[in-house]
Parts: C-alpha cells; structure tokens; sequence
C-alpha cells in the first residue's frame, strides 16, 4: 500500500467539566474522529488520508482541534457540521478552511489571547 498523502489528527482529550482550558471530546467517545472517517470514506479518500485520534494537542482553549498534516493547519472549535467543509475544500480541493484555522499567533504560545491562565 503507499504512503498516505494526508495525515488528520483529531484531539480526543476529555478534561473534567470543571477545567478552565476546556476539553476536545467531552464525552470521550471520539466522534468526531468516527465523523471525518466516515466523510473520508464517502469520498473515496479511505486509502489515501487518514484520520487519526490524538492526544491532548495542548490547544484545549480552541477545542476541538484538528491539524492537517503534511501541510500543518490547524483548525479550532471544529464541530461535526465542519467535517464535510474540511473534507472537501482542504482535502480534496487543497484550500484550507479559514474560518476554523487557528491564527500563528495562537499556536504553542502562552501569549495567546484565548488563554485562561500563562502555563
């Protein structure tokens, strides 16, 4: 089989209710993951891309966050309802969403202004 041309990663870290940085998946059932899978699959794209649950990806203040690589976009507060969106202009047409992605500024920074508290 060759090498896959794309690469998604999909944060599916739960943090209790109560956590100030927020949380990707609180209901930890990854769905979001299961929902690019299946949009993958749809498309044709179940061999060529694919979509991978993370860890925490330290971006919990924008969550649900995505990241594209090889190409290393970034996506924030991504919803089901984004999937297809991402799927097709990012994956397929090779235009990123910018309306999801997460400004330079505000990845692996402490400084970020959607920061609850300097880590």
């Amino acid at each position: 089989m060759p090498a896959f041309d794309r690469h998604i990663f999909i944060c599916t870290n739960k943090r209790p209710p109560e956590n100030p940085r927020g949380c990707c998946d609180a209901t930890g059932l990854g769905q979001l993951q299961l929902e690019f899978k299946k949009k993958l699959a749809q498309f044709g794209l179940k061999n060529r891309v694919r979509a991978n649950k993370a860890g925490c990806l330290d971006q919990c203040e924008h969550g649900p966050n995505v990241v594209v690589y090889p190409e290393g976009v970034w996506y924030g507060n991504v919803t089901a309802e984004d999937v297809a969106e991402i799927v097709e202009s990012h994956i397929i047409n090779g235009v990123p969403v910018s309306r999801l992605q997460l400004k330079p500024e505000c990845i692996n920074t402490p400084s970020c202004e959607h920061r609850t508290k300097p880590e």
